[in-house]
């Protein structure tokens, strides 16, 4: 799921600006075109447009139709100034059906290209015959963003409208929708076209700029995915929002697209892999993000220190209701986060593996309880049942090469508050509540080994490789520190 939000945002913020300049020359051009009625000077202009194509071998604008070649008549058109039925009569001659089939040729826009990737232009020109797909894509990296990064249901999210997220005075922008699921009357009775939602969600800045972009795609007022507005290109009047199987599908084809331009741009390391789980769908990215949330806190999507602190963004913005929603996704993942890790802990132990630190004791106590719930973790109300029990708050931080067992009182990475779960990149390492295992050991070894070849290397700074060299020496001595303290299940330590 990483790589498809990564090519989600760059489509947000760093192509979109290109594909709707030019789906607007696109439209300019096609309204050009059959405006246009022929005249012996735009028979002049068309016949000069081809007779240099014929003279210099140029490829002739066409675009694919059914598995075939097609001449893209609206096209040329639209450049030479004549009309659609004078290219049509043109074209029809068995000369240009022939060249059509050996000079194939793309249909470029006159649009500058001013997205980068890595500092160079993402495609080399935008086609007038692709550019309705570009914007379906766009509208689908909007929908993947707002649903991953907002932890809107898919319903909230195709449910928004223009004006939804208004420019604030101060602080965060703030997203103003609809509920659906939990809707309901004065009876208790479900209110199936839903209710303004009484707690506006959280907009971090890559959601706002999706829904920025979205405001230019559909109409005033309107829901920002507009089911006609989105039919692209036809626009045909469809009633109400896309259907969320319409959005399935949009999604996979995003896939497709995405990795592709990554083939074809040389990075086919970032083209998104097939998922084992088949289709993404669209319920998968909240639940995706409370995994991140919950599983990586020292990484990139959970931290988010790009995109403001997410958890604290997004879980604000549920405070004022009842703890359902997205926090019952947390709960569940940040739950079977700690029974993974107990679970994993209680397997090494029972292999001989020590444990170090001044929670190495506690840390072998809560695995003992390991295989009580391993697998059994379904609902909200037992995640809750397992966060709630304080010897069971065991945190893998692999990024510190340490484990958390957690114990407020003791945590050095809440000082000023009481925090029922510990900030794993904000480590302490006088912390009481670290414990270390060998494979800790054995990653600080490598991490040392590999700091000290990068000080000798003779490519960094003198200053810089001292440092590395301090860096590595205190690894080391960590390590020293858990083989001279380590304790096992054999040696009965609790």
């Amino acid at each position: 799921m990483g790589p498809l939000l990564i090519w989600a945002l760059r489509m947000v913020d760093d192509f979109a600006e290109d594909i709707l300049t030019a789906w607007a020359d696109s439209r300019q051009l096609r309204e050009r075109a059959e405006q246009t009625c022929g005249s012996s000077e735009s028979k002049a202009a068309l016949d000069a447009y081809l007779g240099d194509l014929l003279a210099c071998g140029l490829r002739l604008p066409t675009f694919s139709h059914a598995g075939q070649r097609a001449v893209a008549n609206t096209y040329i058109a639209g450049i030479t100034g004549a009309s659609v039925s004078q290219v049509n009569s043109r074209l029809r001659r068995t000369t240009w059906l022939d060249y059509k089939l050996q000079f194939p040729g793309p249909c470029p826009l006159p649009t500058p290209i001013r997205g980068r990737i890595d500092g160079q232009p993402w495609t080399e020109h935008l086609d007038y015959a692709e550019i309705a797909g570009l914007m379906r894509h766009l509208g689908t990296a909007c929908f993947i963003a707002l649903s991953f990064l907002t932890g809107m249901r898919p319903g909230e999210v195709l449910g928004l409208r223009s004006g939804c997220c208004p420019d604030p005075d101060e602080g965060r922008p703030l997203i103003h929708g609809h509920v659906f699921k939990s809707a309901r009357d004065e009876d208790g009775n479900h209110v199936s076209q839903g209710q303004m939602r009484e707690v506006p969600w959280v907009a971090i800045p890559p959601a706002a700029t999706a829904i920025r972009v979205l405001e230019r795609m559909a109409p005033d007022g309107g829901l920002l995915f507009d089911a006609a507005a989105h039919d692209f290109p036809l626009h045909r009047p469809y009633p109400g929002s896309l259907s969320r199987a319409t959005v399935t599908k949009r999604v996979e084809d995003f896939i497709t697209w995405a990795s592709a331009l990554a083939t074809a741009s040389n990075r086919a390391r970032e083209a998104i892999p097939a998922d084992p789980h088949g289709a993404v769908g669209t319920e998968r990215f909240r639940r995706t993000l409370a995994w991140h949330i919950a599983r990586r806190p020292g990484g990139l999507v959970a931290l988010a220190i790009q995109y403001g602190h997410m958890r604290t963004a997004v879980s604000s913005g549920y405070a004022s209701r009842s703890r359902d929603g997205i926090h019952d996704l947390l709960d569940v993942e940040t739950a079977r986060a700690t029974a993974d890790a107990l679970a994993t802990l209680h397997e090494d132990l029972a292999a001989g593996t020590g444990v170090s630190g001044p929670a190495a004791r506690r840390a072998i106590h809560a695995a003992a309880h390991a295989p009580a719930f391993a697998g059994s973790i379904r609902t909200a109300r037992q995640a809750r049942d397992i966060l709630r029990n304080p010897t069971l708050a065991v945190h893998d931080n692999p990024h510190a090469f340490l484990m958390c067992v957690y114990n407020r009182d003791k945590a050095l990475c809440h000082r000023l508050d009481t925090r029922d779960t510990p900030t794993l990149n904000r480590c302490v390492s006088t912390c009481a509540n670290i414990a270390r295992t060998d494979h800790h050991a054995a990653q600080l070894t490598a991490q040392a080994g590999a700091l000290e070849e990068q000080a000798a290397s003779g490519l960094v700074p003198v200053p810089l490789a001292d440092r590395l060299r301090g860096r590595a020496a205190a690894f080391r001595d960590l390590v020293h520190q858990h083989h001279n303290a380590r304790i096992t299940t054999q040696e009965n330590p609790v």
